[in-house]
């Protein structure tokens, strides 16, 4: 970059140009983004032998970008452009590893979601939750808003969320990109693997998550992946916290000296008969409260429906409690049209006719959207006692499976013995008789 810059200099261009760093955060996002540049033999020496370790390649990456960083100010460049992709904490790393921030400054949010730029939305203090990973898909559908909300805590459906023929509903990807980065799913199990691969970090986005899993949903990850390798597809989380402070750098948000709360939220797809599984445990846990939705706007709730449910709040010096963050069933319901929308999206990434499109419109057209919020916040993994019966089941049915193979291959041994003894008695026989 240098060089190209003392060209450029040479020929007589004189604007500013300015270098773009994009820190490593995982080996597969890595490896796309290599495709046709040249990448320093030390790069790819340091990389290779830590690509199966998520946490070892981002602090890698830092490094990396600590040395590029260092380099580039020394060169005398005007600045430097870094590309966070939502993932800000790689950056910072690299900043205070570079002596340009002081380790005590981090980027804080006044709110559990990043505040808009927008002037008239600077006032806007609640928001519902479905919409934490497609941020700008909520702020083009609420653009017309007068308040945010219309009154604290005002029916959100007037004024109405944007209609979807207005705002259009969008992948990330095109088509080609889309296939490379979630496959050709051609049943259930490939579903179910991506979505597991998500919450391991494999693939950093999916149609619902225009970002890598949130580092708070990174606290419960190894459930999350528990649920959806047993076919309850995640697409948003958030763990119970009581009462941390709120200079936490994972759960965080609002002035300093005060604390934050949350209750544990989940929401996912399931299939109709899963859903009536649910729906029959649901009267074991009294502090439970969901709703449940399918593309034709089917409904099941155990709550009255006409009143938000703040899952996210925080008390602060000299302040009323702020309640930034609601679940709410008018708002359920301009959501759950995007999100079966999307489905209906990824599958035109396919040809017609295809495994993959016909699995996805299956799936769109006759799954379900649940949101289970545990009300008792007290209770650290207590959303997830619900689900206890599959992994019990799961586990007993992959113990089951582990003993068959075990017989089967003890049988296999037994018969191979078997076959071999007769031939080895007839060939020792010769021997005896010369002896």
């Amino acid at each position: 970059f240098l060089e190209w810059v003392r060209q450029c200099r040479a020929a007589g261009i004189h604007c500013p140009i300015i270098p773009g760093v994009m820190p490593i955060q995982a080996y597969a996002s890595f490896k796309k983004n290599i495709v046709g540049v040249s990448v320093p033999q030390w790069i790819l020496d340091g990389i290779e032998p830590i690509k199966n370790d998520d946490q070892a390649i981002r602090a890698f990456g830092v490094e990396v970008g600590i040395k590029m960083t260092l380099e580039l100010i020394e060169g005398g460049v005007c600045g430097i452009h870094y590309y966070t992709f939502n993932l800000e904490r790689s950056t910072r790393l690299i900043l205070e590893g570079a002596g340009l921030v002081n380790k005590t400054d981090y980027i804080k949010k006044n709110m559990p979601w990043r505040s808009s730029f927008d002037e008239k939305r600077r006032e806007e203090s609640v928001r519902p939750i479905f919409w934490a990973n497609r941020a700008k898909s909520y702020i083009s559908r609420t653009d017309a808003w007068d308040e945010f909300p219309n009154g604290r805590w005002g029916d959100s459906r007037s004024p109405a969320y944007g209609d979807l023929d207005r705002y259009g509903v969008y992948l990330k990807y095109t088509s080609d990109e889309a296939v490379q980065n979630w496959g050709s799913p051609s049943d259930l199990q490939d579903i179910c693997r991506l979505f597991v691969k998500y919450c391991t970090g494999e693939t950093l986005t999916l149609p619902w998550s225009d970002q890598a899993l949130a580092l708070e949903s990174g606290t419960i990850k190894d459930r999350l992946i528990e649920l959806n390798s047993l076919g309850y597809l995640t697409i948003n989380s958030q763990p119970a916290v009581n009462g941390i402070k709120s200079d936490d750098k994972v759960f965080g948000w609002g002035p300093k000296g005060g604390y934050v709360y949350q209750k544990a939220y989940l929401e996912f797809f399931v299939s109709p008969e899963t859903l009536e599984k649910l729906k029959q445990r649901m009267s074991k846990f009294p502090n439970f409260t969901y709703n449940a939705m399918n593309k034709a706007g089917d409904l099941h709730t155990n709550t009255n429906g006409s009143k938000p449910n703040a899952v996210t709040w925080g008390v602060f010096p000299g302040r009323e409690v702020v309640q930034p963050t609601i679940v709410e069933l008018a708002s359920f319901d301009a959501w759950k049209d995007e999100a079966f929308a999307l489905w209906e999206q990824w599958s035109r990434c396919y040809p017609q006719q295809s495994k993959p499109r016909e699995l996805l419109n299956e799936l769109g057209q006759t799954w379900y959207l649940v949101n289970i919020v545990n009300n008792d916040y007290h209770e650290k993994d207590g959303i997830f006692e619900i689900f206890m019966e599959d992994v019990v089941a799961a586990q007993q049915q992959q113990q089951q499976q582990e003993a068959d193979k075990t017989v089967t291959a003890k049988l296999q041994e037994v018969s191979i013995s078997a076959h071999i003894a007769p031939q080895v008695e007839a060939a020792a026989v010769p021997e005896a008789v010369k002896a």
